[in-house]
């Protein structure tokens, strides 16, 4: 009979691992060590740059702008981590565990805030809630009052700027709240509640503590992309890190100032990124050995549509009206999205995005089953550096990849005229090329998610049996492990097409000359005060980012 065991070993022995054959796997690991490489250089080159400029250039930042970005940044951390930890929260909290109205179709919709970038936004209620705006104005009409005579809070504030990140990033709790409630043993909660207390009680002293772990992770993503933000505070006038940067590399041409301000907020990124992975590593405390299911309590009178109301608003405020603002701005406005100037516009994002996450998904494969074919301290590590880049401000990937690559450029050059009388100009820096590798370095670790989540399904077995029908490792990958991988592989394509379409601050700093897309359309027309124009490329950000959240929302929808 045919056998999967190892012709040399007993009967019924089990299979051992067959390795891959040597110039396959050398091959595999000089990838993953490359792109580990690449991913781990604009850290390295951040971290040079911001020493060779010494402490007089720090002095001068301390003197200046350091403490006001650093007590910005802070603040607006906070401001948001209490937002998000609230408004996720309890949300998760009232749709898993108690029953009033709405509360099925509540418990999907609650997701969709995550389509919307913070800036688009910050154009959608400024529109609404600033001086010459619908609300002002209408309050002016009706009372008589005048600029003067009444006061409104600021909408271009740090507390507004925190408002926008607040309601387009609870759903990071809120999903991982809600996961971790709904696996939580009832008959703890029942237990709580066999001692005398109220619902409310047991929930603050049984079932959060349980859920502390996956609550933390949520806030310390949600802090994560904050830090990262630069198009919401800078429309704003919010001066932190992100902004800081933009500033002294553009405005004040100062490389080392900017690589400095780079380092601080890599710092910071890092430690977040780090409370991130062991918070998510203590996670399996907030479970327990479920005994029976837990019956959501219905609720009565006010308290069910109190309930109904709480869980609804911040759809409300994060979608439905941004939504009928955005429209109306774009009705509104000027802009003709068939024109040959705003094709060519969403040509460039489509083409930036759709060959970042073309190569971002390569990437993660090469990583993925590298590690899975030669497990061991170098593959292990060469997977926590790609990971990290997801914890890293896409103003910081700019500046660390531009600083070492804008040397090699003006090295070449150099060498070129003086050897052969001839100018390469900058090869790399300003380069597509150079950008999409931005991408990969900020989104690999959302395509490595998705590619492991789909690669832990395939059992061992399928590799042993493939390897004994003949197939080397890449035989193997291409017709056992990519045909089973497919949906997970379609799912990081569209992650991080639709996160490379949102993103700004790398955009911004490393696109080629004349090379905008609509991110860089919507913020430039913003700075200029051109809201209703701004709302017509903010729109098709947004639809397209509704594509994997209403995937998510299916998701939510059969658990």
């Amino acid at each position: 009979m045919s056998s999967l065991t190892d012709p040399t070993s007993g009967a019924g022995a089990q299979p051992r691992k067959a390795k891959p054959a040597g110039r396959e796997a050398r091959l595999m690991g000089t990838g993953a060590l490359g792109l580990a490489l690449l991913c781990l250089l604009p850290m390295v080159a951040v971290l040079i740059t911001s020493l060779s400029g010494g402490v007089e250039t720090l002095s001068h930042l301390w003197d200046t702008v350091l403490p006001r970005y650093m007590g910005t940044t802070v603040a607006l951390v906070a401001i948001v981590a209490a937002g998000t930890f609230a408004i996720g929260t309890g949300a998760a909290w009232l749709v898993s565990m108690t029953e009033f109205p709405g509360r099925r179709w509540l418990e999907i919709v609650l997701v969709l805030p995550l389509a919307f970038p913070a800036y688009v936004l910050a154009y959608a209620y400024t529109h609404v809630l600033d001086h010459p705006g619908i609300v002002q104005t209408l309050l002016r009409d009706v009372t008589g009052w005048g600029p003067r005579d009444y006061w409104f809070p600021e909408i271009r504030s740090l507390g507004g700027a925190a408002a926008m990140l607040t309601l387009v990033l609870y759903p990071y709790v809120y999903l991982l709240a809600r996961a971790a409630f709904l696996q939580q043993s009832a008959t703890t909660f029942f237990a709580a509640r066999a001692l005398g207390r109220t619902p409310f009680h047991a929930f603050r002293e049984v079932s959060l503590p349980m859920a502390r772990p996956a609550i933390a992770a949520g806030v310390l993503l949600a802090t994560m992309e904050t830090i990262a933000d630069f198009g919401t505070v800078s429309y704003f006038g919010v001066q932190t890190f992100a902004t800081g940067i933009y500033t002294s590399w553009f405005n004040m041409a100062d490389r080392v100032a900017a690589a400095q301000l780079a380092m601080g907020l890599l710092v910071f990124a890092l430690l977040l990124a780090f409370l991130e992975r062991t918070t998510r590593g203590e996670a399996k405390y907030h479970g327990g050995k479920r005994q029976e299911g837990m019956a959501r309590m219905p609720l009565r009178g006010a308290a069910k549509w109190g309930a109904t109301a709480l869980c609804a608003a911040p759809v409300v405020f994060g979608v439905i009206l941004p939504i009928v603002a955005l429209v109306v701005m774009g009705v509104g406005s000027e802009q003709n999205l068939l024109s040959r100037r705003y094709l060519r516009f969403l040509s460039n994002s489509l083409t930036l995005a759709g060959t970042a996450a073309v190569l971002t998904v390569l990437a993660a494969i090469v990583l993925g089953y590298f590690h899975r074919v030669r497990p061991g301290n170098t593959a292990t590590a060469a997977l926590y550096i790609a990971r990290l880049g997801y914890a890293v401000p896409g103003g910081v990937i700019a500046v660390g990849l531009l600083v070492p690559f804008a040397l090699f450029d003006n090295t070449l050059d150099a060498w070129m005229r003086a050897t052969f009388d001839i100018s390469t100009g900058l090869l790399l820096t300003g380069s597509i090329w150079l950008l999409v590798a931005a991408y990969m370095i900020r989104f690999l670790a959302a395509a490595l998610g998705a590619y492991e989540g789909g690669q832990a399904t395939i059992n061992t077995n399928l590799d042993f049996a493939s390897r004994v029908l003949g197939q080397s490792a890449y035989g193997t990958l291409r017709r056992v492990h990519l045909p089973i991988l497919t949906p997970s592989l379609l799912t990081a394509l569209l992650i991080v097409f639709v996160d490379v379409m949102k993103e700004l601050p790398a955009t911004l700093i490393m696109r080629p000359f004349n090379f905008d897309t609509l991110a860089v359309q919507a913020h430039r027309l913003a700075a200029d005060e051109r809201l209703d124009g701004a709302a017509v490329p903010s729109l098709v950000i947004v639809a397209v980012g509704f594509l994997p959240v209403l995937l998510l929302c299916r998701r939510v929808s059969r658990r």
